[in-house]
């Protein structure tokens, strides 16, 4: 018997290869998670301390909305993350089991199925009964085949537990980064205190290079633009919390 599944060497090359040949030190499959929950994180804290700069608020009211920021949103988005994926699990089980309804009740209508998805591919004659007669002969097989080839859908490897778990440790650990100023580096909690907010901005601009940087790596992008972006978004993100929080201050206080 004739086993089909890939040598674990095999499988190890492939992936090195699908990394641009990096073997990298973390797992790819929740890259998107990390960079996405440490450039929201980064982002909405810095917003949070521009704003309140902005509005010349006190050091301690920027540490307190910023912690509270930090911890809300980061929680939020990892819940969003967790419904998500959970979302997806469950659709493609979902359509799964019907698969495997429709083998059992509506045999000759999937065959056929299989019979065009496999002549359109360009498989004929003899070759073409054999496909289908070793396909028909493992439901499992043959399920997995229809979920691939007829709706398009394939399984994903993330978890709901892992997905939120990364989102929110990336929000919190870099998100942290624009209050660290504030938290060390403050004697006077009661006034606002320009410099503070001068090394926030560097620490910032320093945890989305490295962000940006990281999500260069990965999808084998340029690291000058990735870096960019991402600091272009922050800028911008910043740009408007300080001046709103610049214009409300002369509105209200």
């Amino acid at each position: 018997m004739l086993d089909n599944k890939p040598p674990e060497r095999s499988r190890k090359n492939e992936t090195v290869l699908h990394s641009g040949g990096k073997r990298l030190f973390f797992n790819k499959e929740y890259i998107g998670e990390f960079v996405y929950g440490g450039i929201d994180g980064a982002i909405t804290t810095f917003a949070v301390v521009a704003g309140a700069e902005g509005a010349s608020l006190g050091i301690s009211v920027v540490i307190i909305l910023g912690l509270a920021n930090l911890i809300a949103d980061g929680f939020s988005m990892s819940v969003g993350n967790f419904f998500s994926t959970k979302a997806e699990k469950d659709n493609f089980d979902k359509h799964r089991q019907v698969e495997y309804w429709e083998i059992e009740n509506l045999r000759e209508k999937e065959v056929q199925e299989i019979r065009e998805i496999y002549s359109a591919k360009g498989f004929s004659g003899e070759l073409l009964e054999q496909v289908i007669e070793v396909i028909t002969a493992n439901k499992d097989v043959w399920v997995d085949t229809m979920m691939k080839e007829e709706l398009e859908m394939v399984r994903g490897e993330k978890t709901p537990y892992k997905t939120a778990g990364v989102t929110f440790i990336s929000f919190i650990v870099v998100g942290a980064v624009p209050l660290l100023s504030y938290v060390f580096m403050s004697d006077d909690t009661s006034n606002i205190n320009s410099q503070l907010f001068l090394y926030s901005c560097i620490l910032t601009a320093v945890a989305l290079s490295i962000v940006g940087a990281l999500k260069s790596l990965v999808t084998e992008k340029n690291v000058i633009i990735g870096i960019l972006e991402t600091l272009l978004l922050g800028g911008i993100a910043a740009f408007l919390a300080y001046y709103v929080g610049d214009v409300l201050e002369k509105m209200f206080l």
